[in-house]
C-alpha cells in the first residue's frame, strides 16, 4: 500500500493541546496514512531560542501524533514569514508530502485574490516611521478589502505563496485555530487551549499547576525534567560579541544593515539586562521581532550566504514506525539529500549553520545537539 503524507510547517515550541487537536483534524479531514512535521531546530521564526532543545521537541510531538519529523534548516526557520514559509515548503515537497495543513484565524480567506494584487515595487514600503509588514498589509487592505494582520492569518497567505511559486506541490488544507490567540501572555483557568508563548512564560515561571491542563502529559513531563532556554541565558555572550566586535565585521552579518551595528552596540553598553537591550533598541522600523532576529544572527555568526541559502538536505530528527516505514517508501525519489545522522562531512558543509547554532546551545546545557545524534524513535508507551 502507499501511504499518503499530510505536512505541517511547526515549532512545537512547545508541543500543546491545540497542534494535537491540529493534528487529529488534518488526519481525519485528509484520511493520510501518516503526519510529517517540518520543524524548526534550537532557534525559532520570532529570532528565539527554543524553549527545549529539538530532540526533546521531537520526541513530544511524536508523542502527540506527528509520524515524521524533519528539522526546518536555521537558514529558513530564523527567517521573516516569507522564506520562514518557503523553506517549509520546500522541504514539505521534497517529502512528497500531498497536503499542507495549517492553522490559522480564518480559513476562508481568499489567498489568490491576495497573490493576485501583489505589489510590484516592494521598494515601495521602505519608510522609517514605519515597519515594512505594516505598510505591506495596509496596501492589501487597501486593494482587496481583507485584512491580514492575525500571525498565523499572515503565515497561511505565506504558505500559500511559497505553494503557488513552488508550482502547487501541496494542497493546502487551512484549519480554524482552536483557544487562545498566537500572542496571547496567559493561560486562562478552565480551557484545554493555550498559546505557546503563555506556557513557554508559565514553564520558565515554574507554574506546573497552570501548564498541567493545556499540554499532553508528555509535553509536561519533558518540561520538568529538561533544561529551559530563553534569551536571557544567552544576553552575556551577545552583549560580549556586540560591545567587542568592531561595527565593520558585524556589518558583514546577515540583515545587518541601514547603521542598525550602531544603535546595537550602544544599547548593549548601555543595558544589563536583555529585556532594556531591546527596549533601547526597538524603533518604528525596527521590531522587537526583526531585533531578536538580528541578534540571532550575531550571536551564531551567520552570514547572508548561509541564510539566503535555503533548505539543502533533510535531517530527520524522529519517526514513529509508520513515519520510518514512510521514510523507506520515499528514500530512492527524494529530491534533497536524507541525513539520518551528523557526520564530519555534514558539519563541516551544508549543516555547518545548524551544527554552530546547536553547539551554541550546548554550551549553556551540556547536551550535544548535532554530532552523532540520531533520530528519536516514538515510545509506544507514551
Amino acid at each position: 500500500m502507499t501511504l499518503q503524507a499530510v505536512g505541517i510547517i511547526a515549532e512545537y515550541n512547545p508541543f500543546h493541546n491545540g497542534h494535537a487537536y491540529q493534528i487529529d483534524q488534518a488526519r481525519q479531514r485528509t484520511g493520510a496514512d501518516v503526519v510529517v512535521a517540518a520543524m524548526s531546530g534550537n532557534w525559532v521564526q520570532r529570532g528565539e531560542p527554543a524553549l527545549m532543545d529539538k530532540w526533546q521537541r521531537t520526541a513530544a510531538a511524536l508523542a502527540g501524533g506527528v509520524d515524521l519529523v524533519v528539522e526546518l534548516p536555521t537558514a529558513s526557520a530564523l527567517q521573516p514569514a516569507h522564506l520562514f514559509a518557503a523553506g517549509g515548503v520546500r522541504l514539505l515537497a521534497a517529502l512528497q508530502c500531498h497536503w499542507l495543513a495549517f492553522g490559522t484565524e480564518h480559513p476562508d480567506m481568499d489567498y489568490q485574490r491576495l497573490m493576485a494584487h501583489l505589489p510590484t515595487n516592494p521598494a515601495t514600503f521602505k519608510r522609517f516611521d514605519q515597519t515594512y509588514a505594516s505598510l505591506f498589509q495596509g496596501y492589501l487592505r487597501e486593494q482587496t478589502g481583507i485584512t491580514l494582520n492575525a500571525a498565523n492569518d499572515i503565515l497561511g497567505f505565506f504558505y500559500a505563496l511559497a505553494n503557488q511559486r513552488a508550482g502547487r506541490p501541496l494542497t493546502l488544507l487551512p484549519l480554524a485555530r482552536r483557544g487562545s490567540q498566537h500572542n496571547d501572555a496567559t493561560i486562562t483557568a478552565d480551557t484545554a487551549f493555550a498559546s505557546a508563548t503563555a506556557i513557554r512564560s508559565a514553564a520558565l515561571a515554574g507554574d506546573w499547576a497552570a501548564i498541567e491542563p493545556v499540554v499532553p502529559t508528555s509535553t509536561l513531563t519533558r518540561l520538568q525534567q529538561t533544561p529551559l532556554t530563553s534569551w536571557p541565558d544567552f544576553w552575556p555572550w551577545l552583549r560580549y560579541q556586540l560591545v567587542s566586535s568592531d561595527v565593520t565585521d558585524l556589518r558583514q552579518l546577515y540583515q545587518i544593515t541601514e547603521g542598525v551595528e550602531y544603535r546595537l552596540k550602544r544599547a548593549a553598553l548601555a543595558s544589563s539586562t536583555f529585556a532594556t537591550f531591546m527596549h533601547a533598541a526597538k524603533t518604528k522600523r525596527y521590531t522587537y521581532t526583526r531585533i531578536q532576529r538580528q541578534a540571532a544572527g550575531i550571536l551564531l555568526q551567520a552570514k547572508p550566504a548561509e541564510m539566503l541559502a535555503g533548505p539543502q538536505y533533510l535531517r530527520v530528527l524522529g519517526y514513529s514506525a509508520a513515519g520510518q516505514a514512510y521514510l523507506h517508501q520515499i528514500k530512492k525519489q527524494v529530491a534533497l539529500p536524507l541525513v539520518s545522522r551528523a557526520d564530519r562531512d555534514w558539519q563541516k558543509g551544508p549543516g555547518e549553520l545548524d551544527d554552530r547554532a546547536g553547539a551554541i546551545r550546548t554550551l549553556l546545557t551540556g547536551i550535544d545537539q548535532d554530532y552523532g545524534r540520531i533520530p528519536v524513535k516514538k515510545d509506544d508507551s507514551e
